[in-house]
């Protein structure tokens, strides 16, 4: 408990010692990341890509906009892709986007959800409140909240509660990646929505998410040219706040850890920052996890063809072989 509260005082009262910055809240999602231009950035050096449109199948039944939780006058949406499969009861996967916690949409992985779906695994593109929005840690009190959303809606969406998955590319695969191994820690939960039910999960695929903001392979916190993704979240420079930057690095936590570990990996290294020393740690506590990385390849390949349907496939492998 007494962690607990050393996190909790980092997070919400560091901000009175040296002034946490809100330059970045301009209160609209930013849209600089899509797939239209990532696509138009990755062409250049990637000329052979297609962007992978979306795919729907009659053996999945889709919901969308769903509302999974409402803070004050704001509602957060998530979309559902649901096998249509009457006895067994499903896996299920909730999708977390990339864009450096500032931009992005769930909407880049709806054809990742309806593949997942078809492959019977109940699958969810979740929304979460951006940096220009809200600063850390509402992302992962956002994201915890559509967890718990799962398991109240369960019955409603046929799911398996003892075989839940988290998934997340880029920003999504560090948010991803932080849930798993703070399950149930109630210094990075909020309750606002659904409390009383658990935050764990039983597998976790991370897409290119980094493991760490302070690992020297890091590239997050350089603000020499320009502000920095996780500089605009955490409202602190990391020279400033370095121990937030650290609590909020999902290496800190890894001891805590119960969950497999899927990683499939771009070949920009600092994408991934800090996973070798994570999977150390995995191996001592015997937990299994698995790397892939696809060679001569851009940051945000999942989005693209040749690499998206073999993205499907480890997955899919993936949690056929933990949820078996």
């Amino acid at each position: 408990m007494k962690e607990y509260l050393k996190i909790l005082l980092l997070i919400c009262c560091f901000s009175e010692a040296i002034g946490q910055s809100k330059i970045g809240l301009s209160g609209k999602p930013d849209t600089s990341y899509t797939t239209a231009s990532a696509y138009k950035n990755t062409l250049k050096q990637f000329p052979h890509i297609k962007i992978v449109g979306e795919q729907p199948s009659k053996k999945v039944k889709e919901a969308r906009n769903l509302v999974y939780c409402s803070i004050g006058q704001r509602d957060l949406h998530l979309d559902a892709f649901i096998p249509k499969r009457k006895k067994a009861k499903t896996p299920a996967v909730l999708i977390i986007h990339g864009g450096g916690w500032r931009s992005g949409n769930r909407t880049q992985h709806i054809p990742l959800a309806q593949k997942l779906a078809a492959a019977r695994f109940a699958s969810f593109t979740v929304e979460y409140r951006l940096s220009t929005e809200a600063l850390y840690p509402a992302a992962v009190y956002d994201v915890k909240a559509a967890l718990r959303w799962l398991r109240a809606n369960a019955e409603k969406f046929n799911i398996d509660t003892a075989k839940i998955a988290v998934l997340g590319f880029s920003a999504g695969g560090e948010l991803a990646a932080f849930t798993g191994v703070t399950a149930n820690n109630p210094a990075f939960e909020d309750k606002v929505c659904n409390s009383g039910y658990s935050t764990s999960v039983q597998a976790v695929i991370d897409i290119d998410g980094t493991l760490s903001f302070v690992h020297p392979e890091s590239g997050e916190g350089n603000d020499s040219k320009s502000i920095s993704a996780a500089t605009y979240w955490f409202g602190y420079p990391k020279k400033e706040n370095p121990e937030l930057w650290s609590q909020a690095s999902p290496l800190t936590h890894v001891q805590n850890n119960k969950a497999p570990f899927l990683f499939i990996n771009s070949s920009v290294d600092r994408m991934h920052a800090g996973r070798d020393d994570f999977n150390k740690v995995l191996k001592e506590k015997d937990i299994y996890y698995e790397v892939h990385t696809f060679e001569n390849s851009p940051h945000s390949f999942c989005l693209f063809e040749p690499w998206f349907e073999p993205t499907v496939n480890y997955t899919v492998a993936f949690l056929n072989k933990i949820f078996k």
